[in-house]
């Protein structure tokens, strides 16, 4: 056997484990949901499941509610942690100290913690609306239970870790790019777009995926804090499965949730594949 083949049948045996773990773990669970979800009642196949999904009205304000939750929450994780990751970058003080001391505190603290401290917090009889009332304030705006709820606990779980990547990717942006393009007139703004930008989107594009992927199937704060109707996509696989019993329909939501983060999924590898595309160019 020649030196190659050997290097090649170790590279296969190095991967091997990994490949088959990925195909018990999530291969195969992913496979069989959709066997199920093609499942009617009557024991034949058929796209009856996926239907009921986009015709029942309830179903399918769960799937806008889902979006816009995903989308508002996604979008506001990125700016406040970019912001964050910036200004840290960037400024020195006690005001950076503390963030830098306080600002990966949510990461350690438990969902459930969390959640309950949440509804303490901003309950319709909680701390703020306690606090308001003796100012003068007679009412307070309905955030738990709410959409607003479940953003706001969104920002608590993603904002750390987002802002820890994209600080990563900004202390490895040079000081003498920086500095180079301030002495040529640069201003703040230009050397934000045309340097710090281009220089950090392939982890803003990944922190943008996580967050993505991790609110689409976020289920603690969502059946906490979440309003009875309409529900994200996790609550009401729950309520299908364990109340109502529906095996199939549970498994055709599971589905095309799957579809929804592999669609943007897609988008990230094809932006990586690019991107080691031009750098062998």
């Amino acid at each position: 056997m020649s030196k190659q083949a050997r290097r090649g049948l170790l590279g296969i045996s190095l991967v091997l484990p990994s490949f088959l773990i990925l195909v018990l773990i999530v291969v195969l669970p992913i496979l069989g949901s959709l066997k199920e979800s093609l499942t009617n009642h009557s024991g034949g196949y058929d796209l009856s499941n996926y239907k009921y999904l986009f015709t029942d009205k309830l179903m399918r304000s769960n799937i806008i509610f889902t979006l816009e939750v995903t989308i508002a929450s996604t979008l506001l994780v990125l700016v406040i942690s970019y912001v964050l990751a910036v200004y840290m970058r960037f400024n020195q003080g006690m005001a950076v100290n503390w963030i830098r001391r306080m600002y990966m505190i949510p990461i350690f603290i438990p969902s459930v913690i969390a959640t309950y401290g949440l509804i303490q917090l901003l309950g319709n009889r909680g701390w703020a609306a306690r606090i308001l009332y003796h100012f003068g304030s007679e009412s307070f705006p309905r955030i738990i239970f709410d959409m607003k709820g479940i953003i706001i606990a969104n920002l608590w779980f993603n904002i750390p870790f987002t802002t820890m990547l994209l600080g990563s990717a900004l202390s490895a942006v040079p000081n003498s790019v920086i500095e180079s393009a301030k002495d040529v007139g640069a201003g703040k703004l230009r050397i934000f777009f045309k340097l710090i930008l281009p220089l950090t989107f392939k982890t803003l594009l990944v922190a943008s995926t996580f967050v993505f992927m991790g609110v689409i199937g976020s289920f603690t704060a969502p059946f906490l804090i979440g309003p009875n109707a309409p529900q994200m996509l996790g609550v009401s696989m729950e309520q299908i499965f364990g109340v109502f019993q529906d095996r199939q329909l549970a498994a055709a939501t599971a589905f095309f949730t799957f579809l929804m983060c592999s669609f943007v999924g897609y988008f990230y590898i094809r932006s990586m594949i690019k991107e080691e595309g031009m750098r062998s160019s």
